[in-house]
């Protein structure tokens, strides 16, 4: 009785007859605003109608092919790249890490060459080094009889270091500069030293073709280093970099031989990148020791995770607040550990599913060096006399290096979206609109003609399905008289 109740209300309420169906069509044919549509409905002429037909067909086909199209465009994340060169009226100096390419006091190294090979698997935490195998029964002789030795602590009082006898002359911006300026850091050329280090006292250039002086004296027969590992040049070796980030010299040092006078002009570069899946950043990601994200401190950071997990102690050469490796353990456990890193692949850079992917920003300082002989004869007497010193030593031992904005500009280098939403949007209504002249209300009318008719079927549908037999257990002995008389009643 209740199912009965609903079919007669489904029948009266919701169901309309045949007429006022045909009429609802007829009525949404005239009113819709899908051009083209009434012609197909009220005109009497059948070539004319079959001719609107194809238009309407035709149209509609095309907006579909651009309309996928669009999308298929929008979903392959397609970036665009835009240089803007800004000028302004002073700019911020870089930090300048400086290095001699001698890293230690040659007194403290006399008969000593394991300390090469010991520094040299030090260095290899920060970039990619192999020791030859007939090294390895030396340092072992080394480490069994100095198991105290603190590479540290030596490379910090008999590395280079930097005074009033190395620094001969220091002007930056027409005002004097000193040591006490200058900021220590390991690298791997030993002890370095930074000029403008963590942007202290926010130094900025109002005038191009000025900024950092330096004479530097790399005293020679004080320092020294090993050839046999390649290292047989001798002068001052210096990076660019931006003041919150670490100096990177593996392939970013600009070398300066002694007796030569550089000139560094350099530029700012902005780089800004996407993030995924445009770019290849994630601007989520923070680094623990560092302010910036950069990639070099991330990989930095990353293999000192490892290495205090496997070693159970962290290089100082590394950011971190671990206990600090013995000699022992840089060769047994470090050294393995950080070619196991490499090999496996455990820090890797650049794609944004890699452990360290591309910063979002980033700033660079492209440099173009221009070099010359250091000083005339005036100036190698001048100096000899000030020095108290040789000509032959002003040639071997004197570097000068000058540090200046080529103009006061920066430039930016932007990855943008090449189809944003928005853009997006106005490129499917604009086809809409040019090939059948809707809008967004007439896909609201589309819709809501098609959940009209998409009721009615189901009604439809729900009104003339068959009746399901009750399926009850007769008695047995009256099985037989019920089955024929319902198959009456079917009948």
């Amino acid at each position: 009785g209740i199912l009965e109740k609903v079919r007669l209300c489904l029948i009266k309420k919701l169901l309309p007859d045949l007429e006022d169906r045909r009429k609802y069509h007829e009525e949404f044919a005239s009113s819709t605003s899908f051009h083209g549509v009434h012609n197909i409905v009220h005109t009497q002429s059948k070539a004319r109608r079959a001719l609107w037909l194809l238009i309407v067909v035709g149209c509609l086909a095309i907006v579909v092919w651009q309309i996928c199209s669009r999308f298929i465009y929008y979903f392959s994340w397609p970036t665009t790249t835009t240089v803007v060169v800004q000028y302004v009226e002073n700019v911020k100096f870089p930090a300048v890490t400086f290095c001699n390419m001698n890293r230690f006091q040659a007194h403290a190294v006399n008969n000593l060459k394991a300390i090469f090979f010991v520094w040299n698997i030090v260095s290899a935490i920060l970039q990619k080094f192999s020791m030859d195998d007939k090294y390895f029964q030396e340092l072992n002789y080394f480490l069994l009889g100095n198991q105290n030795f603190s590479i540290k602590d030596f490379t910090r009082q008999n590395g280079f270091y930097l005074n009033s006898s190395t620094l001969l002359e220091c002007d930056f911006f027409g005002k004097p500069c000193y040591p006490q300026d200058f900021e220590h850091v390991f690298t791997e050329y030993g002890n370095c030293f930074t000029f403008n280090h963590n942007d202290l006292s926010a130094r900025r250039v109002s005038l191009s073709g000025r900024g950092l002086h330096l004479l530097f004296d790399v005293q020679q027969d004080k320092f020294t280093d090993e050839p046999t590992l390649g290292y047989t040049d001798a002068g001052i070796t210096f990076v660019v970099h931006s003041p919150q980030e670490l100096p990177r010299f593996d392939g970013l040092g600009l070398l300066t031989p002694v007796g030569t006078h550089a000139q560094v002009a350099i530029r700012q570069l902005k780089s800004i990148i996407q993030e995924y899946p445009w770019g290849e950043c994630k601007p989520d990601i923070k680094l623990r020791y560092h302010k910036i994200y950069s990639t070099n401190g991330c990989l930095l950071e990353c293999k000192a995770r490892y290495i205090q997990d496997w070693c159970g102690c962290l290089p100082f050469i590394l950011p971190g607040n671990g206990t600090e490796c013995d000699l022992l353990k840089f060769y047994k456990c470090v050294y393995p550990a950080v070619y196991d890193i490499e090999i496996k692949g455990l820090c890797t850079a650049g794609t944004h599913n890699s452990t360290c992917p591309t910063p979002c920003e980033e700033t660079d300082y492209p440099t173009t060096v221009t070099y010359s002989n250091f000083g005339g004869e005036n100036a190698i007497k001048y100096f000899s006399t000030k020095l108290n010193k040789s000509s032959e030593y002003i040639r071997q031992n004197l570097v000068r290096i000058e540090i200046k904005y080529h103009d006061l500009s920066y430039k930016i280098t932007q990855q943008q979206k090449a189809l944003t939403i928005s853009e997006l949007l106005a490129d499917v209504g604009g086809q809409l609109g040019l090939f059948c002249g809707a809008s967004m209300i007439t896909i609201i009318e589309l819709l809501e003609y098609i959940f009209t008719n998409f009721c009615w079927m189901c009604i439809f549908l729900l009104l003339k399905a068959p009746e399901m037999p009750q399926w009850n257990n007769p008695p047995q002995n009256q099985s037989t008289h019920k089955e024929k008389k319902r198959g009456i009643q079917e009948c």
